[in-house]
């Protein structure tokens, strides 16, 4: 079995790109220093608990499982906490990645996909979002990924490094198998912090900005599945072994749905209705942020096959209700920040 080293492969996103990679018939081996992610999330192939910043453990895990390629995940990835704690975001994100990088060279392991985020783009001016659309990020999270790519077009045209990079949009859902799903140390996303809301676990639940230039007043963002995206790292990687040239790719559906369309699809899901407390719009949340995925089918080969919202959300409420089993709240649940 062809070896793939996933760094962040005990993460959300990371662990169910291994669980894609076995399935496909490559060997994922979990490069996580457990941080922020699970060990129970690696169940696909061996872990290796190390920290990118440590080239010489990199460099290890490399030889060690005869790896032939990286899926490159592990990051701080909290906006409000990259403003506030940037020093962090630079040292893990652009001081990590550059380690990797050193330790691929030495290793002479030339394929990389790498994952990147919408968060370069900042507030763009038009919707949907093109790849060629501006990058001009608005917090240091968005800017620390804008420098990784910068780092690897050089590292590409002087050490013939192949790479790949994917934006990708709102990751949401969890497995439909049950096996993996959002579980994170604080948890600022939408889906998940609803769902936890309505059973009970968290009392800060509230919708950010109601008076957007949208059709409802919330906040437009385009879901994309994370067993969509684990597939088109997969896809990606393929065709790096296959010669084909990479490229840099939006991962998304190229539609959206609002704040309140997603509130609605959780109550028909859940069955319980968790009422839109209104609270400030967060800074830097743009009102709209929609891929246009044209490139990703052309260039990658890449369809989103479970991103509808129904299924989103849909499987996201099963790995909650096995990960979080407390009871539900009795009638509605409306919770205040």
């Amino acid at each position: 079995m062809t070896g793939i080293l996933v760094t962040g492969g005990a993460g959300y996103v990371g662990a169910h790109a291994c669980k894609a990679l076995a399935q496909t018939g490559y060997l994922p081996v979990a490069f996580d220093n457990l941080s922020t992610g699970h060990e129970s999330f690696v169940r696909w192939g061996p872990l290796v608990r190390g920290d990118i910043r440590d080239r010489a453990a990199v460099l290890k895990a490399l030889r060690d499982h005869e790896i032939e390629a990286v899926l490159h995940f592990a990051a701080s990835a909290y906006v409000g906490e990259s403003v506030t704690d940037p020093r962090k975001y630079y040292e893990n994100n652009v001081g990590g990645s550059l380690s990797l990088f050193e330790a691929m060279l030495e290793a002479n392991i030339q394929r990389l996909v790498f994952s990147s985020t919408c968060a370069t783009y900042g507030r763009p001016d038009k919707i949907p979002i093109v790849e060629t659309t501006p990058q001009n990020p608005v917090n240091p999270y968005g800017a620390s990924k804008l420098m990784v790519e910068r780092i690897l077009r050089d590292y590409g045209q002087a050490y013939f490094l192949k790479f790949t990079v994917l934006r990708y949009f709102n990751a949401s859902g969890a497995d439909p198998a049950g096996d993996v799903g959002e579980l994170r140390e604080p948890e600022t996303h939408l889906i998940p912090r609803a769902m936890m809301a309505i059973q009970g676990h968290l009392a800060d639940f509230a919708v950010f900005g109601t008076d957007y230039e949208t059709p409802d007043g919330t906040a437009i963002r385009d879901y994309i599945h994370v067993s969509d995206l684990a597939r088109a790292h997969v896809n990606a990687v393929r065709r790096l072994f296959e010669g084909v040239p990479g490229g840099t790719f939006n991962l998304g559906t190229g539609h959206g749905y609002s704040v309140k369309q997603v509130l609605e699809a959780i109550t028909a899901a859940t069955g319980t209705k968790l009422e839109a407390i209104p609270a400030p719009r967060r800074e830097g949340d743009p009102p709209m942020l929609v891929a246009d995925a044209t490139l990703a089918k052309t260039g990658l080969g890449f369809v989103p096959e479970a991103s509808d919202l129904k299924t989103i959300v849909e499987t996201a409420w099963r790995w909650h209700r096995r990960a979080h089993p407390k009871r539900l709240l009795a009638g509605p649940a409306s919770v205040r920040a």
